[in-house]
């Protein structure tokens, strides 16, 4: 897709050439050219090729807007015209619709631009490595890679561009007990040395899984969550905890936290950072994104606010996203070294995953899920045995809270592996959290 946002400008141009007194538009551009490859028992089974671009054309008049999707192929001539088709379609339904009282139109002539450099790696190399560190094992997954594409423009001179070079290794290893490990890798630079690193911790998880399981009652214990497990916790705080509208409504988790009446640890800190992340600073519609600090020493320090959010509470505006959910989480870093996490644990729950999580109180911020892929039973400071999987039901206001001892050095990118319809651009830069008490339902 060479020279995507040339093409992007052009089109935009060509809108704005087009309107008819009274009428705006917007458009959004979502792109990526990805190589996908699947592994089964360490081979490659399949090998693909997707380049795919769609626009979002939103036509806006009298305080009334409509929108439609249009499939782009590249082509000058097709996309110009199918974006003319597209924008005398939203002629013809946009009078009959009611007037938007929300309707919040960013008219400020911004700019954004962020292209960062191609450093992915050959995919022969990839697969060269894969094959001689994954030898003799059951590894499954898929390997994802290549740029994504976002731009934005709209005929108030609003124009934004972001291209991100990114890849994901997403596997599994699994035992012949058909017990798995997961593991994954992932970020715009591959290092040889830190996937050979991960994919040894994994190969060394698996032979424990060979063991008897260490039968476990439900009840409290000690427990370590390394950063996919709480990556999975806080993926869930994220989705409606820090949005004005949920927090408004008293519909997010943390309505406690932002009305002081409880707190999380001083250790915790959160922020969504725009600078350097895999996401646009920019949204499908118009809004520009900030910074927020989310969570301060353990108290609540900033909600994130959609333009349409804004309008109807009185808000500024600081979020691209209408779900109002992190784009690029930041959680700050413990001085917990990871190769003590062992050791300060002692005996308790090593978890690498979790699974299913879901709200089992809400106003309590009380989250439950299922332990899953390689959790094992510590003793004096050694993985002893697997656990089954077992589900957890525990308050935030816990483990993030008077029960977390620490959290890691060391932390972890997470990148989306979603590629329902494109490959998404969220993230999250997390460490592993010590806590001294997780409570074990069943």
């Amino acid at each position: 897709m060479a020279d995507a946002e040339s093409r992007f400008t052009a089109l935009a141009e060509g809108l704005g050439a087009s309107l008819q007194a009274g009428e705006d538009f917007s458009l959004w551009f979502s792109a990526e050219e990805s190589e996908f490859i699947r592994f089964n028992r360490a081979q490659v089974r399949q090998a693909g090729h997707v380049v795919q671009a769609t626009g979002r054309l939103r036509l806006i008049r009298h305080d009334r807007s409509a929108e439609t999707a249009v499939s782009l192929s590249g082509d000058a001539d097709t996309d110009h015209q199918r974006l003319a088709q597209g924008l005398m379609q939203l002629r013809l339904v946009i009078d009959q619709l009611p007037v938007d009282p929300y309707l919040h139109l960013e008219r400020a002539p911004w700019r954004r631009h962020a292209t960062d450099e191609n450093n992915l790696p050959d995919v022969g190399q990839v697969l060269a490595e894969i094959d001689a560190e994954a030898r003799g094992l059951d590894l499954v997954g898929i390997y994802a890679a290549g740029p994504l594409h976002r731009g934005f423009a709209n005929s108030f001179g609003a124009f934004g561009w972001h291209t991100a070079h990114c890849f994901n290794f997403d596997w599994s290893l699994f035992h012949a007990n058909h017990q798995a490990v997961k593991a994954d890798y992932a970020g715009s630079r591959w290092d040889s040395a830190e996937f050979a690193s991960r994919l040894a911790d994994a190969r060394q998880q698996l032979e424990y899984l060979g063991r008897p399981a260490h039968p476990l009652q439900p009840g409290d214990y000690r427990a370590y969550l390394a950063p996919a497990a709480l990556d999975e916790v806080l993926g869930m705080l994220s989705w409606t905890g820090f949005s004005a509208r949920a927090l408004a409504n008293k519909e997010s988790p943390l309505q406690r936290l932002q009305d002081g009446s409880a707190r999380f640890s001083p250790l915790v800190d959160l922020d969504e950072r725009v600078a350097g992340a895999l996401a646009p600073a920019f949204g499908p519609e118009g809004a520009p994104r900030s910074d927020v600090p989310l969570v301060r020493a353990g108290r609540f320090a900033g909600q994130l606010v959609y333009p349409r959010s804004a309008r109807e509470y009185g808000l500024a505006a600081n979020c691209a996203d209408a779900n109002e959910a992190t784009q690029s989480l930041l959680m700050a870093a413990g001085t917990l070294p990871l190769d003590q996490v062992l050791e300060r644990l002692g005996t308790g729950l090593y978890i690498g995953n979790l699974w299913y999580l879901n709200w089992s109180d809400l106003p309590a911020a009380r989250m439950t899920g299922m332990t899953r892929f390689a959790t094992f039973w510590v003793e004096d400071g050694r993985i002893r045995a697997p656990v089954d999987t077992m589900r957890f039901d525990d308050s935030l206001y816990s483990l993030l809270g008077d029960r977390l001892e620490a959290l890691t050095v060391e932390r972890q990118l997470r990148l989306s592996n979603s590629t329902y319809g494109e490959r998404q651009t969220w993230s999250a830069l997390v460490p592993g959290a010590l806590v001294g008490r997780l409570k074990l339902t069943l």
